[in-house]
């Protein structure tokens, strides 16, 4: 199994730049014949929601509709796919940020009854309460 970076995933995302795109969709493409597949950490997945908002001033829905795409490529593997799946649903319908949404689906996975938030946004996202 081969891990990418955040600006390997981006570069694929993006096609900014013609050359690091080709060669990103050559790393990505070879996880469709390695039985491992091409590994995305939940670092890798936030920092670029980060950049693809910041840097290339994307919407939410078009972050929500490349991660799904992501999601559904069989040769990317996702560390703990459900949690950032239960992430995106929450992220979809709320004012919090992505990372918030992770945060709430892996403490709730890991069996927390709830996480406890300063932040207000995060604290409306179903599993979340004020502290």
């Amino acid at each position: 199994m081969l891990g990418i970076d955040t600006n390997v995933l981006v570069r694929f995302l993006t096609r900014d730049e013609p050359g690091q795109y080709e060669r990103a969709r050559r790393i990505i493409r070879q996880g469709a014949s390695d039985p491992d597949g091409i590994y995305i950490n939940q670092l890798v997945l936030l920092e670029t929601e980060w950049v693809l908002r910041s840097a290339y001033g994307l919407s939410k829905a078009e972050i929500v509709a490349a991660i799904s795409a992501l999601l559904d490529a069989h040769e990317l593997v996702f560390e703990d796919e459900p949690a950032i799946e239960e992430a995106l649903f929450s992220w979809k319908k709320s004012n919090a940020d992505l990372a918030d949404c992770l945060i709430g689906a892996k403490n709730r996975r890991a069996g927390c009854r709830a996480t406890a938030t300063f932040d207000a946004k995060a604290a409306k996202v179903p599993g979340f309460v004020s502290a």
